[in-house]
């Protein structure tokens, strides 16, 4: 884990979460629970629900939630193969957010070459709590 990158997150106040789930038993939604009893703002990307989720609207897209709320970084829980499409729209918002960030279990080379060409700080496969919680010691 780059020591630069964790403290992109540590400088974020609005992150967005691709795959927040209104599940409170699944690992989104504990760690955007985490995250957001952190002081983050929290902007849910979940496209099949339409409620709240941990009080905040939902967005389908990231483009919907970057104009709602603008991001300074996304945390994502999908699957490597859906990567790359999410890096491309990432890449299309304006301001572009600082910080892409990849959960456990997610990684794609690919998509992390394209976002650092365009100064992006990318972390694949760790997962933000836990690196969170380990640096505030």
């Amino acid at each position: 884990m780059n020591r630069q990158t964790l403290s992109l997150l540590l400088e974020c106040h609005v992150l967005g979460i691709v795959g927040l789930s209104p599940d409170p038993h699944k690992d989104s939604h504990k760690v955007g629970a985490y995250l957001q009893a952190q002081g983050y703002h929290i902007v849910p990307i979940y496209p099949k629900v339409d409620a709240p989720i941990l009080g905040q609207a939902v967005y389908a897209t990231l483009q919907e939630a970057h104009r709602a709320h603008p991001l300074d970084g996304v945390i994502v829980f999908r699957k490597s193969a859906a990567i790359m499409p999410l890096a491309q729209e990432f890449l299309s918002l304006t301001p572009l957010p600082k910080l892409f960030w990849m959960q456990l279990g997610v990684q794609n080379a690919q998509a992390t070459q394209l976002l650092q060409e365009h100064g992006v700080g990318v972390v694949q496969d760790h997962c933000a709590l836990i690196e969170h919680r380990r640096a505030q010691g």
